[in-house]
């Protein structure tokens, strides 16, 4: 029996690393609005994957999850090291206030199973948070941004910024590629963090 032909794509390899690591969750629901959204509103179009269920929310236990958040945010850790990674975007996705439950990360459920939407919603502002504060264990120096991708009532699709350092000329990728430079130019240019809980996220 033969090996079957290889399948040429007509593209090439490219050796130089992009610099900048998306850490998102493994819903294919959201992929096609995650592309856009880094694209489009970030300029970020070649980047590292950890694709893992409850995305940004993975690399925190919630109250409970300890020894898989751990071990995420050592996985997180090693590709920041090994890759060189220069900019960390974390993405959580939920309902809007006035959107469908279904639309619920299903991680966040497993999680806490016992929990209103709402609650949900609140808690992961709350492991944005933390996250935040014990960053230096799975971002070490690259620059994080934090954002939440909402789904309203009409099923309609946006990104909410919960959290974004300022741009630092430290932090700016060593290969100065124009796609990573939009990020910095796209991103709020003052830190945002988490709404108190029970807060609108576009008050």
């Amino acid at each position: 029996m033969t090996d079957p032909p290889p399948l040429p794509l007509g593209l090439a390899w490219q050796p130089a690393r992009p610099r900048v690591l998306v850490v998102a969750c493994s819903d294919g629901r959201l992929q096609e609005a995650t592309d856009h959204f880094l694209a489009r509103h970030l300029g970020v179009t070649d980047y590292d994957r950890l694709y893992v269920p409850g995305g940004g929310g993975a690399l925190s236990a919630s109250g409970r999850d300890f020894m898989r958040a751990h071990q995420l945010q050592g996985e997180c850790r090693f590709l920041v090291e090994s890759h060189a990674i220069e900019s960390l975007v974390l993405l959580f996705h939920g309902p809007a206030p006035d959107g469908p439950d279904e639309a619920m990360c299903v991680d966040y459920r497993r999680k806490l199973s016992w929990a209103s939407v709402a609650r949900l919603r609140e808690q992961q502002e709350r492991d944005a948070l933390e996250l935040l504060d014990s960053r230096w264990q799975w971002a070490g120096t690259a620059r994080v941004l934090v954002f939440r991708c909402e789904v309203g009532a009409g099923g309609g699709l946006a990104f909410v910024s919960l959290h974004a350092d300022a741009a630092a000329d430290a932090r700016r990728p060593r290969d100065a590629r124009e796609r990573n430079d939009t990020l910095d130019a796209h991103a709020p240019r003052q830190e945002r963090r988490p709404l108190a809980p029970g807060r609108n996220a576009r008050e």
